[in-house]
């Protein structure tokens, strides 16, 4: 969509205006949203880094209330093996090597638990076309260990349903339908 203003360049920001009920709809290239004063001159403009680095920001007050002693731990994070501290991380927005996971863990727990909507481990996932063996494999291994489960706690009904259900899925298995 192109600039209503300019007609020359691309239009990147949309504006939408009600007044009186009446919905008015702008959209204009940045240039020219600075020179009708839609923006202010000395704005920068914000960038997916900003974005990023305000969704790994962890409010230091939020940190401070908890524990002064924390708030200095997390300051004085370094990587062994990189040496980049937790405050380049939240800057630059990237981990220097493998080992930065290890070494900023107890900050990321939280970062990732916000950004996933509270899911901080990832299990993989299996392509529908060719996963029909490993959709199977996998459910045998979540069988087994439910199994092993059950038979600790004495819980032999629910174990014999579940043994049923691995020798269904074995069955299938063998006979090459999954």
């Amino acid at each position: 969509m192109e600039c209503n203003e300019c007609k020359k360049r691309p239009a990147t920001l949309h504006f939408t205006q009600i007044i009186n009920g009446q919905k008015t709809e702008i959209q204009v290239c940045e240039l020219c949203a600075k020179k009708k004063g839609y923006m202010n001159n000395s704005e920068e403009s914000y960038s997916l880094h900003d974005l990023l680095t305000g969704l790994f920001n962890f409010s230091s007050s939020q940190i401070e209330l908890q524990n002064d002693d924390l708030f200095a731990q997390i300051e004085e994070l370094e990587c062994s093996k990189c040496k980049m501290t937790f405050n380049d991380f939240q800057r630059i927005g990237k981990f220097g090597c493998a080992n930065c996971y290890d070494a900023f863990k107890v900050k990321l727990d939280s970062i990732f638990r916000r950004v996933h909507s509270g899911n901080t481990k990832h299990h993989g996932k299996i392509p529908k076309r060719k996963g029909g063996k490993l959709h199977t494999k996998k459910e045998l291994e979540l069988y087994r260990i439910e199994l092993q489960q059950l038979i600790e706690q004495e819980e032999f009904e629910q174990a014999a349903i579940v043994r049923d259900k691995i020798r269904k899925l074995e069955h299938k298995k063998e006979d090459g339908r999954s």
